[in-house]
């Protein structure tokens, strides 16, 4: 059993049986075209700073096949459930069974003590909780210039208000911050090397194929502007699961290019991203990069890798028959890098709980490796940070059992009272693997988090 934690008097009088309401009941939908969208997505996420509880989804304008809102804002907690690994998917199952209304919210890469008898006894930093879900009060769904606004029926006389109050919300910060950010490696170049060779001889025995290996940038002492923050590296990263997260005094900024896992009605997709290559500002020689990526037997040959282990995973919930690669190792562009993504389907039965389609998968495979429990345990000898929520995901589940959820990376994370800031990089270690070469990845990769904070 687990306490579900409420955020609100007004509607508790109401609520004797927590199991036997149909929060869907509870919420009054408004839809709304505006001309000007975009002043009104700015707006939105400034007014949105005011709560405790905030999750914004920004898929800007990618308009991929599998998109189904340009932008999602979840905000003020009615009920929430934060937990650590043990049994916390059991937890997540029982609390989003009973709500049966949209939650919103992340599970750490951690948790995955709870699926196998694994430990996380690492450095850790940042100190978010392992899981942490909120029914919110108020959520935003925006398609082209429709915005769809469901407020919980407690809240419902805020809604008129609340809409003043985001075209006329104004920005203040009386707080001032340091340009000068020391930012420091968990993980020397000399030992990074030595800690890669290691996992190539593990490699090279045979424990493993496969496995990701990351390190950690941080900060101590610091304080930053988180939204100021998420600004920059959104903007100049402009991937299509851009994240703002905030819980209380703890934010995620993230700029991420991956999809982790997505369901709707009975198809269940995964898109892992493997190959890395940097952008450049010549086209011809940003097209040469492209097309040598593309074409690099190495980092194929990682992709498909992991496009197998995901297909392993999905058939533990799927329809016999039904897995399949939609795309594999297309290279897409984004304005940091070129990434090689792959795209796995398969069917599901409607009697499958939706987190139990998330607890067989997880960890993704792009963030561990083959085979996966032995790449995890490597990982945990040899990496010396916590990953926490790092290489974790951050999505919702809706009323009717769909989800979607993208993976941390490309990400800051922020422990606003510890002053604590870090970001992680990571990059896929085999057989073939260059140790240079992948520090050099790793580099190319934490470009655009290194930017952002030295220029906050």
């Amino acid at each position: 059993m687990f306490k579900v934690i409420y955020k609100s008097d007004n509607i508790l009088r109401i609520l004797t049986n927590f199991a036997s309401i149909n929060f869907q009941e509870l919420r009054i939908n408004k839809t709304i075209t505006f001309k000007e969208i975009d002043d009104f997505k700015s707006q939105l996420l400034l007014w949105s700073q005011q709560f405790d509880d905030v999750v914004w989804l920004d898929s800007n304008h990618h308009n991929q096949t599998y998109t189904n809102y340009d932008i999602v804002l979840a905000v003020d907690a009615f009920t929430s459930i934060q937990t650590d690994f043990y049994q916390a998917f059991e937890k997540l199952k029982e609390y989003q069974s009973k709500t049966k209304d949209w939650i919103f919210g992340y599970l750490s890469y951690d948790l995955k003590n709870d699926v196998e008898h694994l430990q996380s006894k690492n450095f850790d930093g940042l100190q978010f909780p392992d899981l942490y879900f909120f029914q919110p009060k108020k959520l935003f769904l925006i398609k082209g210039n429709t915005v769809e606004i469901q407020y919980l029926k407690n809240v419902d006389d805020e809604l008129d208000q609340d809409l003043n109050d985001i075209r006329d919300f104004k920005e203040v910060n009386s707080e001032e911050f340091s340009n000068d950010i020391k930012i420091k490696l968990r993980i020397h170049k000399d030992e990074y090397f030595n800690r890669l060779n290691s996992m190539l001889e593990s490699i090279h025995r045979g424990d493993i194929y496969e496995a990701n290996f990351c390190q950690e940038f941080y900060a101590e002492a610091t304080l930053i502007n988180p939204l100021e923050t998420y600004r920059k590296l959104n903007d100049i990263s402009n991937p299509p699961f851009a994240t703002f997260l905030k819980i209380s005094d703890k934010y995620l900024l993230s700029a991420s290019p991956e999809r982790y896992l997505k369901k709707e009605a009975n198809t269940v997709i995964s898109q892992p991203i493997k190959g890395t290559a940097r952008r450049s500002k010549e086209k011809v020689e940003d097209d040469l990069l492209k097309h040598t990526l593309a074409n690099d037997k190495k980092e194929r040959s990682e992709n498909i890798m992991i496009v197998d282990l995901v297909r392993n995973d999905l058939s533990k919930t799927a329809i016999k028959g039904t897995v399949k690669v939609a795309e594999l190792c297309k290279v897409h562009s984004f304005e940091q890098v070129h990434q090689m993504i792959s795209t796995v389907v398969s069917k599901v039965e409607p009697s499958v709980h939706p987190v139990d389609i998330v607890k067989s998968t997880f960890p993704m495979g792009s963030m561990t490796g083959a085979p996966k429990i032995s790449a995890m345990q490597i990982i945990e000898k040899l990496e010396e940070t916590k990953r926490g929520l790092y290489s974790g995901a951050v999505g919702y589940f809706s009323p009717k059992g769909d989800f979607d959820f993208n993976v941390v990376i490309r990400s800051i994370l922020y422990n606003k009272t510890n002053q604590y800031v870090s970001y992680s990089v990571g990059g896929a270690i085999t057989a073939k693997s260059n140790p240079l070469s992948e520090y050099e990845e790793c580099l190319v990769k934490a470009k655009a988090m290194r930017t952002v904070l030295e220029n906050d």
